[in-house]
């Protein structure tokens, strides 16, 4: 009697790395929202086109509404700085980029006179593109 022979199976098979994937995203969907980085503030809502995005990751101060200043990079964590130091610290980061594009991210309550004594200061710094971040209405 002879034996027949067996066909081997040489597919791969896929169903476990189809599981592993589906929750890396259940992960990932809900960590998302948490990972939001930077200081706590109340944007404004305004309606307004988007800035033109560049290659780089922008620059962002942000400003709480009791007016306390932060510049949101790695190496302040979330430090709270005096107008000299933050000029100090915009200066230093446009000396490596000159076409560093700083965005001012204000809570809405904070006053008007605050963020343009900020504005101001980072003009003085050497940065050549400002500009502002609100968040869309909601209608």
């Amino acid at each position: 009697m002879r034996r027949r022979k067996r066909n081997l199976i040489s597919d791969i098979n896929v169903v476990p790395y189809i599981d592993v994937m589906l929750v890396l995203l259940v992960i990932f969907m809900i960590a998302a929202p948490l990972m939001v980085q930077g200081v706590l503030v109340n944007l404004p809502e305004a309606s307004a086109d988007p800035l033109p995005v560049k290659k780089s990751e922008p620059l962002i101060v942000s400003i709480k509404n009791n007016g306390s200043v932060f510049l949101e990079v790695e190496s302040l964590n979330g430090q709270e700085l005096d107008l000299e130091q933050l000029n100090q610290n915009v200066s230093k980061l446009l000396d490596a980029d000159p076409s560093l594009q700083v965005v001012i991210r204000g809570d809405g309550k904070v006053e008007y006179e605050k963020v343009m004594i900020i504005m101001a200061e980072l003009q003085r710094s050497g940065a050549q593109d400002i500009g502002l971040i609100t968040k869309p209405p909601t209608n």
